[in-house]
């Protein structure tokens, strides 16, 4: 796995663990946009289309390439860019890494999303991911060893109602609970997500899961696999 970074949202003041993603080039190889850890983080105020893309060529094959800019989500709101440097001299190869990088798979539809986040499980280590579709009435979109997982494709931030549901499950279930959206989450659940330990990701469309509060960057860090829910706060209170 790429080495992580602190990085401290220049709104809040908010410190996060940053792992740059990875995305597949033609050749098969990963390519990850660089980032100058020594550059000042910005939020991203007016988002355009250049901006949102840098050139980079591809390490392995050498072909160029436009590739999303480092960014994250921070729990205050705010979506902060980190500023892209040139690639290292004697980077970190793929096969000398401990886990293989994320594929992503690029979101178009609903069930493109379900599957990306079940994707993104199996990769953490969860075993028997499987995806349900059309969606059950318990809002449960993904269910594996140890975990169960929530997607919301909605064009609407995931208010915490559906964050407090999904982590009853988890409890029933003796799994982890883990949640995806497309549109983020509001400010009451990112709140609930936080007290009750439960990991939260965005989905972007290039289908990179990025990690929106602590308990998702440990997550990510520490990688998953059959553990019980951790308990926490009871719903409601």
């Amino acid at each position: 796995m790429k080495q992580s970074r602190p990085v401290r949202c220049p709104a809040c003041r908010r410190e996060h663990t940053y792992v740059p993603p990875e995305y597949p080039c033609s050749c098969g190889a990963p390519v990850s946009v660089p980032v100058r850890w020594d550059g000042a983080p910005a939020p991203v105020r007016h988002r355009s289309w250049a901006a949102s893309w840098a050139e980079l060529d591809c390490p392995s094959c050498g072909r160029a390439g436009q590739w999303p800019q480092p960014e994250f989500h921070c729990p205050c709101g705010v979506t902060v860019r980190l500023p892209a440097g040139r690639p290292e001299p004697g980077a970190v190869r793929d096969g000398e890494r401990e886990r293989a990088p994320f594929t992503p798979l690029t979101i178009r539809t609903g069930y493109d999303a379900v599957a990306c986040a079940a994707q993104f499980l199996r990769w953490l280590g969860f075993r028997e991911v499987r995806t349900a579709v059309p969606r059950p009435e318990s809002g449960v979109d993904l269910r594996g060893q140890g975990v169960v997982g929530l997607v919301d494709t909605t064009t609407e931030p995931t208010g915490s109602r559906a964050v407090e549901t999904l982590w009853m499950h988890g409890m029933l279930e003796a799994a982890r609970a883990v949640a995806f959206s497309l549109a983020g989450y509001d400010r009451p659940a990112r709140a609930r997500a936080d007290a009750l330990r439960l990991p939260l990701f965005v989905l972007d469309l290039t289908g990179t899961p990025q990690p929106v509060n602590d308990p998702s960057d440990a997550l990510l860090r520490d990688g998953g696999g059959p553990r019980r829910q951790e308990p926490g706060p009871a719903a409601g209170t």
